[in-house]
């Protein structure tokens, strides 16, 4: 499997290191594309992971401002993309086809190529453009889904928390990640999420 990981400017870039290691230890192909406003909230989010933490789990990584990259074609194969966190202004430039960054466009392809489009959502409370857009992504071919973790596995620490948003993103191109408790299943054993900090080098 091959798979393109945009990471735009939205807050909660740990969403993006632990999807990042759940598809790097599935065996997975990763394109990674950083926006420049997502850089911007790493800095913000200091005691967070870092670029080099991403790029580090990336098979290959694309410059934002690279329009000639790739990933930008329809003819580069893929099994689809995830923008996780996906901001505001990304998801209004994706709904409505505005391909300016390397980013938009290689979601503007997946969605010409009919290739699944997931986007994960980080923000609130959602004015009407928002909703608005999230409607018109929908309508457009894209999968609209939230960063809200559910607890009826009884999450014990953020990990958990970051780990059940991971697993249900990585649902929707039918990968697992264990450890991973589905509704009415038991609780499983041992596997436990990682944590998000980077081993010391």
């Amino acid at each position: 499997m091959k798979l393109v990981v945009g990471v735009s400017g939205g807050s909660g870039i740990p969403y993006a290191l632990r999807t990042l290691q759940a598809l790097q230890a599935a065996g997975v192909e990763t394109h990674l594309i950083v926006s420049s406003g997502a850089k911007r909230v790493i800095s913000a989010e200091a005691a967070g992971p870092t670029l080099a933490d991403l790029n580090a789990l990336a098979t290959h990584l694309h410059d934002d401002r690279d329009l000639a990259a790739g990933v930008a074609s329809g003819s580069f194969r893929t099994s689809g993309m995830l923008v996780i966190p996906c901001s505001a202004g990304t998801l209004a430039k994706i709904a409505h086809g505005f391909a300016d960054s390397l980013l938009c466009r290689a979601a503007h392809v997946t969605l010409k190529e009919r290739r699944p489009l997931v986007l994960v959502v980080r923000e609130d409370p959602l004015p009407r453009p928002a909703l608005s857009n999230m409607l018109a992504a929908h309508d457009a071919g894209a999968t609209v889904m939230t960063a809200s973790p559910g607890f009826y596995h009884a999450p014990r620490s953020v990990e958990e928390l970051l780990h059940f948003v991971t697993a249900r993103v990585l649902d929707q191109f039918g990968l697992d990640v264990p450890g991973f408790r589905r509704w009415g299943e038991p609780e499983p054993t041992p596997a436990q999420p990682e944590s998000i900090q980077p081993e010391p080098a």
